[in-house]
């Protein structure tokens, strides 16, 4: 545990606490893709589900809070427009439904 621990940067709880939110968000955008994937397979043609939306604004404000947390100008001006660009896809899908 130690091992992992000093590998991740780990020097006290907070950074534990940290680094398994940065974690979590990566995670979510690896949940987002194989999403996508299995709804593929599934229709057998390349389909982008709405829980690839939802999985890709999780993953990107859980990555935003690590990286404000961390003051890393890189992340944050990573994951500040795809998330934009994320609950903009959500709002089309949701308005060409009510329509």
């Amino acid at each position: 545990m130690y091992l992992l621990m000093s590998l991740l940067g780990v020097t006290n709880p907070t950074d534990a606490l940290w680094v398994t939110v940065g974690l979590m968000g990566q995670l979510m955008f690896t949940a987002r893709f194989i999403v996508q994937w299995l709804a593929s397979e599934k229709a057998g043609r390349s389909v982008v589900p709405v829980a690839f939306w939802y999985f890709s604004i999780a993953g990107s404000l859980v990555v935003l809070a690590y990286g404000l947390h961390k003051g890393d100008r890189v992340i944050i001006l990573g994951q500040l427009p795809g998330t934009l660009i994320y609950i903009r896809n959500l709002w089309l899908i949701h308005r060409a439904r009510s329509a």
